[in-house]
């Protein structure tokens, strides 16, 4: 069978199993996910897809990623600081016996053959994860900044057989291979009041044993380091709205305005001027700073390049700031040796230029990659291509997220699951990345007024929500019904099929 995660000799590990709940919440009437490699949101517009992409995105933003322990950064960073400055504590009285706790688990982490747990962190470290998964506040901002809202209760859906102006999230953490939680967290907010609660499972394994065998005595400072090289499941987060065709045609423009009207004595004061969400703002932040990365070719980097070979045909450049402080990104064709702006390119270039900047020098393996509508102003062709892109990403160990209305990308997704069960049957391992395993799509129905539901994968239907086959069948019907009429108006029978 061949390794879903392994490409060209490198294994990624596989992050933690991610279910996501709401109700209530914006059009969603209710929905219940598992997050997997690559999940897919159907439906028609104005249904919610966004909407949960969008809380995708700001939940990884506020707990610093879907990792084993929520805000392991930061914890981590707490531990370090306590354990390399003591002096700064004296002071407090509990510091005897966090030290006392700290020889503690070193005892423990230098036990042989025994995992080092989150019940083995010092009292304190405990404490600042509860402390944080209980702090409204923190989370309510960055909803708030995601879909640039005054309050995060303007997210309540009015109409709902759940209870009127109440509305609930739930996002649960598993281990990968036992499924055990690792930690959960609830939001309710009813009558503008938000609540939350939280909990992190004290026998999440933090350090495996087979980590710790074979090395030599360890101190804290060890422990800190491990804690960090460990945290692999932990990663950043990018976010692709629909707006990035004119977001990359004009955000030189944007940019350049921006900064003259952010300083006293600008052309204008900001005034009540229209807002960014928070996702449109990370990405255009990106853009005003991107620097491609030092190595000219790693998985990403290789990944890009074919994109740009087999679907733009042609490469995108980026010419370093000069003076404004910030990059052009030019397209030059395969034919031709003028470098075109994006203003000049094709919708398609524009819309695709974005993908390839960001995997040549933002994503990394690990990463939550979100993409609105990945086939906007692409021709069939090259919306099948991108599926392949998709496909390489996850061999990679990107997770992806994408919300579309293609036909034809979710019929290339449905043949990729294909190859991946051929070459499960055949017990090989195929030279290209181009596939998927079966249980690494999830595809998810968006309706009006009803729960989102799973759209299984069929070895014969592949993956066809029954929205699509309804309006297949209604445009077959109407044209069968007009080629009849017009036989018998003219008189002149063609074949109809």
């Amino acid at each position: 069978m061949p390794n879903p995660k392994a490409v060209g000799g490198t294994v990624h590990p596989k992050p933690p199993d991610v279910q996501l709940s709401v109700q209530n919440f914006g059009p969603i009437a209710s929905a219940d996910i598992d997050l997997r490699p690559l999940t897919v949101f159907v439906g028609q517009s104005n249904t919610g897809k966004t909407y949960l992409a969008a809380l995708i995105y700001a939940l990884h933003q506020n707990f610093e990623g879907f990792s084993r322990v929520p805000w392991a950064s930061r914890t981590f960073t707490h531990l370090d600081i306590r354990y390399r400055y003591p002096s700064l504590y004296r002071h407090l009285e509990h510091q005897v016996g966090l030290d006392e706790e700290m020889l503690d688990a070193l005892g423990k982490l230098n036990t042989p053959g025994r995992p080092f747990k989150v019940s083995d962190l010092p009292s304190q470290a405990r404490a600042v994860l509860q402390h944080n998964l209980e702090d409204a506040e923190s989370l309510e901002d960055q909803v708030k900044r995601c879909f640039d809202l005054e309050s995060v209760s303007d997210l309540i859906r009015t109409t709902s057989d759940f209870p009127p102006n109440e509305m609930e999230v739930s996002l649960t953490v598993r281990k990968n291979k036992n499924k055990q939680k690792c930690w959960n967290f609830n939001l309710h907010n009813s009558n503008a009041r938000t609540t939350v609660k939280g909990h992190v499972d004290e026998n999440t394994v933090l350090l495996p044993s087979r980590d710790l065998a074979d090395r030599e005595m360890l101190d804290f400072g060890d422990l800190v380091r491990l804690l960090r090289v460990s945290r692999q499941e932990i990663a950043a987060a990018h976010y692709l709205p629909a707006a990035r065709s004119g977001i990359m045609q004009s955000h030189r423009v944007i940019a350049k305005s921006l900064v003259k009207r952010s300083t006293r004595g600008g052309l204008e004061p900001l005034g009540d001027i229209p807002t960014f969400s928070g996702m449109i703002a990370d990405f255009l932040e990106q853009l005003i700073d991107y620097q491609e990365r030092n190595s000219a070719w790693d998985e990403m980097s290789g990944i890009a390049n074919l994109l740009e070979a087999e679907v733009l045909r042609g490469e995108i450049e980026v010419k370093p700031p000069v003076s404004e402080g910030y990059p052009e990104f030019l397209y030059r064709s395969q034919k031709t040796e003028q470098a075109l702006r994006m203003s000049r390119s094709s919708s398609m270039v524009s819309e695709l230029a974005p993908l390839v900047l960001f995997l040549r020098g933002i994503v990394r393996p690990g990463d939550l990659l979100i993409i609105e509508e990945p086939e906007a102003h692409l021709h069939p062709g090259a919306q099948t291509a991108v599926v392949l892109t998709l496909a390489r990403l996850i061999r990679a160990g990107v997770r992806v997220i994408v919300t579309t209305h293609s036909h034809w990308f979710l019929q290339q997704i449905a043949n990729l699951i294909r190859e991946g069960e051929v070459n499960r049957l055949r017990r090989d391992t195929p030279a290209s990345a181009d596939w998927f395993l079966k249980e690494e799509v999830g595809a998810w129905w968006f309706h009006h007024d009803k729960p989102v539901t799973e759209i299984p994968f069929d070895r014969i239907d592949g993956i066809e929500p029954r929205d699509y086959e309804d309006v297949a069948e209604t445009l077959y019907n109407r044209s069968i019904d007009l080629q009849e009429q017009l036989v018998e108006m003219t008189g002149e029978r063609h074949e109809i099929e």
